[in-house]
């Protein structure tokens, strides 16, 4: 129940940073939609599909194209008021990186698979919504770049298997690793914490 809680909170983030991210490249309302389902669905359906899931979540529950369209069109109302545009855009980025890699792990565990597959499929699910939103919006995608971003996702995995080895409930591991990633990446963002970068001229 409480993954199933964050699977909307986060679906809804990330369709939120969809629409935004389209708002910066004046798309129609049709482009926003689209960035917003390519951005909150594409992780999730990028892991079913490795991982032999089907039918996609989306296609299971197509109620959540429901809270995805909604959670653009509130974006673009919510936006006209917003005078930090950038900042919420990262916050909800943030959240839902967390959150959707929380849910993928948790997806790949109930499959069964092996921990390493377990934490890739976090990751996946976390971060390739956003690569797609980012390369459909003409931009080099925030994982490839800039603060650390698919580090976090991937110790976040990292954590939840820990936390599950040692005795903590499922509730409690998702809850200390949503905010403990969650305060991860705001950190990253906050003190500009990188990865080396390899630079060839």
């Amino acid at each position: 129940m409480l993954l199933q809680i964050i699977y909307l909170i986060a679906i809804s983030a990330e369709a939120m940073t969809g629409a935004l991210a389209a708002g910066r490249r004046r798309m129609d309302l049709f482009g926003v939609v689209i960035i917003a389902c390519v951005t909150a669905l594409g992780g999730g359906s990028l892991r079913d599909i490795v991982l032999g899931h089907y039918p996609l979540g989306w296609v299971r529950h197509p109620e959540y194209l429901g809270y995805t369209v909604g959670a653009a069109f509130a974006a673009t109302v919510v936006a006209k008021k917003l005078h930090y545009l950038r900042r919420t855009f990262l916050w909800l980025d943030a959240l839902g990186l967390v959150a959707f890699t929380l849910i993928g792990c948790a997806v790949a565990r109930e499959g069964g698979h092996q921990p390493a597959i377990v934490v890739v499929a976090g990751m996946l699910t976390g971060a390739f919504g956003g690569v797609l939103r980012d390369v459909l919006c003409n931009e080099i995608p925030l994982v490839f770049q800039r603060e650390l971003y698919a580090v976090v996702s991937l110790l976040t995995g990292v954590a939840y298997l820990l936390l599950l080895r040692l005795g903590a409930s499922e509730d409690v591991a998702v809850l200390a690793c949503l905010g403990g990633g969650f305060a991860f990446r705001l950190l990253a963002i906050r003190y500009e914490w990188e990865m080396p970068k390899f630079v060839y001229q």
